[in-house]
């Protein structure tokens, strides 16, 4: 397994892993999936994780594979959560609507939580990973933001660019300069996907879908 972790390519002076380059161009298709509502973005989640947890557990950084290892079992549910039909629209696409308040304050005390709990274990086990709190920052970040997704929020889209927000220089910092490129192209996908589930959360109403119809 030692050559999936072996480089590509050097650009700007920075090699390129074939495993952070595979991993993360499967997780920007699986991300362009998600805009157009396809169901097929579950299965491209499933696989950029299986990678890029190869990836990260290799180069001993633990948080970012343990987050890989949230995104496949996320994927597996979600996947199963879009294939039962449970959010179809009239026009037979996924229904995508805003979280209520409930459901946002859910979703905000998870992820504090979530990054307190996460970030205490990295502190007190530090071979854990040698940025704790960046580390479960993103870990807890991309499980809520898969959970909404999941659900056919729109705030799926704001929690994946908060997670960019702190993703993106901790990437270049330790080394994974592709990482880092591919998630400032999500940030562009994130705010394009974000506009388009907006638009349709005003325009679509749910209806009731036969069990095991495709999303």
């Amino acid at each position: 397994m030692t050559w999936i972790n072996s480089d590509a390519f050097v650009a700007f002076g920075k090699g390129i892993k074939w495993s952070d380059m595979v991993g993360n161009t499967m997780g920007l298709i699986a991300l362009a999936l998600g805009w157009r509502r396809s169901i097929w973005t579950w299965p491209a989640q499933l696989l950029s994780g299986a990678i890029l947890f190869t990836t990260f557990a290799f180069g001993g950084m633990s948080g970012m594979a343990g987050k890989q290892a949230v995104v496949i079992i996320v994927a597996v549910w979600g996947w199963a959560m879009w294939n039962r039909g449970r959010q179809k629209a009239q026009d037979g696409t996924l229904a995508v609507r805003f979280a209520t308040w409930r459901e946002r304050g859910f979703l905000l005390g998870a992820a504090a939580l979530g990054t307190l709990a996460v970030g205490g274990l990295f502190t007190v086990f530090p071979n854990l990973s040698w940025a704790p709190w960046p580390d479960a920052y993103i870990f807890v970040g991309t499980l809520v933001a898969m959970y909404a997704q999941a659900k056919g929020m729109v705030e799926f889209w704001f929690a994946w660019l908060l997670v960019d927000v702190v993703g993106v220089p901790l990437a270049f910092s330790t080394g994974y300069a592709f990482s880092g490129l591919v998630y400032v192209v999500y940030f562009a996908l994130v705010v394009w996907g974000a506009y388009d589930w907006y638009q349709r959360s005003r325009t679509t109403t749910t209806a009731p879908a036969l069990e095991g119809a495709t999303a």
